[in-house]
């Protein structure tokens, strides 16, 4: 069974920017901060922004953009909010922030990344240096915990289908990783890319022919945005699924198990407050996720015959029923 204690990561020291002081004037009336993120990472900042002190149009504008279409042209996006310009960028994917930081040198970024020291955003997480910084989503790290926990909760599992993405970074060391945890567990991995014109039913029917009897989908833009169709292809095929965002298990996908988005969110507005107030985005530290949640969607567990153990169902932040 998997130790509850490997759910949490608490990161020491507290994000939180001191409060102003009664009468201040901030240096602007109004500031405006770029938002690249989907719908729900939208709203978690917004939330957190009220949290620190800054409420929309009172203190600041938002410009969204949303990346939810999964066909967003990054650098497009980053360069017009370069050009407004805005006082902050807050890109929530990988790919927002490295066109972001193209589009910009001047600008500071408040990043979501996988992991920004590999995708050289930032020189180390202790000093970001440049005009980023933000959280570390801490994904290549979670996979084996993934493939662990859909092995639990479905142990018949012997063929894993593992879909991936090669425009994300950081999805090779996350491939490498979930390889790793499949030989100390006995279970076989076969990789299949996610283009963003793929036909999933074609992918899914190759996975058929590899007689694959489970899927994990590895972090990436790209499947984010196609996740409808994921999960009904995996239901069909009726493969015990793993994802890294609660959303897709609210479609119906098994399981998931990843950090807690709006937590991360309502972080990076915290460091957006920082910086409206004058700190320096390269001196300040790349935050860490403190909790990673599982989730587990019971009705589906029916559907696919399953019987969730109660060893995976103890240590789930909420099922599903």
């Amino acid at each position: 069974m998997i130790d509850r204690r490997r759910f949490l990561a608490v990161m020491g020291g507290s994000l939180l920017p001191s409060p102003r002081r009664a009468g201040a004037q901030p240096a602007k009336l109004v500031y405006r901060v770029g938002v690249i993120a989907d719908k729900a990472g939208y709203e978690a900042l917004k939330a957190g922004l009220r949290d620190v002190g800054y409420a929309e149009g009172r203190d600041m504008v938002l410009e969204f953009r949303a990346i939810d279409s999964g066909d967003v042209r990054f650098l497009d996006v980053a360069t017009e909010l370069a050009r407004i310009p805005v006082d902050v960028i807050v890109a929530g994917t990988t790919p927002a922030i490295l066109a972001a930081k193209q589009a910009t040198t001047a600008i500071p970024i408040v990043g979501l990344s996988v992991d920004p020291v590999a995708s050289r955003l930032v020189a180390s997480l202790a000093k970001p240096g440049g005009n980023i910084t933000g959280l570390s989503l801490d994904e290549v790290g979670t996979n084996a915990t993934r493939l662990e926990l859909l092995k639990e909760a479905a142990p018949a599992v012997t063929r894993v289908a593992v879909l991936t993405t090669s425009t994300n970074p950081s999805s090779s060391q996350m491939l490498k990783e979930t390889e790793r945890a499949a030989q100390t567990l006995g279970v076989e991995v076969h990789a299949f890319e996610l283009r963003g014109g793929d036909d999933l039913a074609k992918t899914f029917a190759a996975m058929a022919t590899r007689r694959v009897d489970s899927l994990i989908v590895l972090p990436s833009a790209v499947a984010s945005s196609r996740r409808t169709q994921i999960v009904i292809l995996a239901l069909r095929h009726r493969l015990p699924s793993m994802f890294w965002r609660r959303e897709f298990v609210d479609l119906g996908g098994l399981l998931s198990y990843g950090p807690d988005r709006s937590e991360i969110y309502r972080r990076a507005a915290v460091l957006v407050g920082k910086i409206l107030q004058g700190a320096k985005p390269g001196d300040l530290p790349v935050g860490q996720p403190r909790k990673f949640d599982l989730i587990v969607n019971l009705r589906t567990a029916k559907a696919l015959g399953l019987t969730i153990p109660s060893s995976v169902l103890l240590l789930a932040a909420e099922v599903i029923e």
